[in-house]
Parts: structure tokens; C-alpha cells; sequence
């Protein structure tokens, strides 16, 4: 278990599972980022999402290789790398397409108020 203001990699079905369930009885934000060892952008876009994890504890941020976890990535109709899922509750509020990172911020910022304001 990463600790707080980490991006939690899920390396497995159930890591993944696992996460979602903690999501849903916390009704905390996630975001997560769908990803690929081979995709530059992802690459880009990598030390950006870790710095928001640290400024933003609040919030579970979550990484998902789509070629280690292949149908997760299906069973979430991902079809670009990177893509942000924004979750509440177990689920999608919003979502993010490429390595966007004012985009990725403001969205993020904009739900985690919301649910802040909850």
C-alpha cells in the first residue's frame, strides 16, 4: 500500500478491484491514469501527476498499465494513452484524453471541491 500523496500503481485485477471498493466507501476522488511503458506523452505527463498527488492527499490517484492489465483497460473503454478517469463512488464523473496538464489540474480540482464541498 503506497502511502499518502502517492500514485498507486495496480499491478493486478484485485489491486485494482481493491482500490475502487476503498473509493467507494471513502467517497474520496480518484484519478485514474490509464498508461503504457511505450507511450511518451504518459512518460510527459508522469512526474506532473505525482507532484498533484503530493499537493493533493485528498485525492487517490491511481496508475494502470493497459498492457499489464489488459481488461481493465477494455472494461473502462480506453482507447488512448494517457488516459484520466475521474471516479466518484465507483463512478466515471469525467475524463481526460492526452497529456493535458492545465486540463488535467483544473478537473481535478474542480471534483475534488465538489466532494470536499459534500
Amino acid at each position: 500500500m503506497a502511502e499518502e500523496g502517492q500514485v498507486i500503481a495496480c499491478h493486478t485485477v484485485e489491486a485494482w478491484n481493491e482500490q475502487l471498493e476503498k473509493g467507494k466507501e471513502s467517497k474520496t476522488l480518484i484519478v485514474v491514469d490509464f498508461t503504457a511503458t511505450w507511450c511518451g506523452p504518459c512518460r510527459f505527463i508522469t512526474p506532473i501527476l505525482q507532484d498533484l498527488a503530493k499537493k493533493m492527499p485528498h485525492v487517490t490517484f491511481l496508475k494502470v498499465d493497459v498492457d499489464e492489465l489488459r481488461t481493465v483497460a477494455e472494461d473502462w473503454a480506453v482507447e488512448a494513452m494517457p488516459t484520466f478517469m475521474f471516479l466518484k463512488e465507483g463512478k466515471i464523473v469525467d475524463k481526460v484524453v492526452g497529456a493535458k496538464k492545465e486540463e488535467l489540474q483544473m478537473t481535478i480540482v474542480k471534483h475534488a471541491t465538489e466532494v470536499a464541498a459534500a
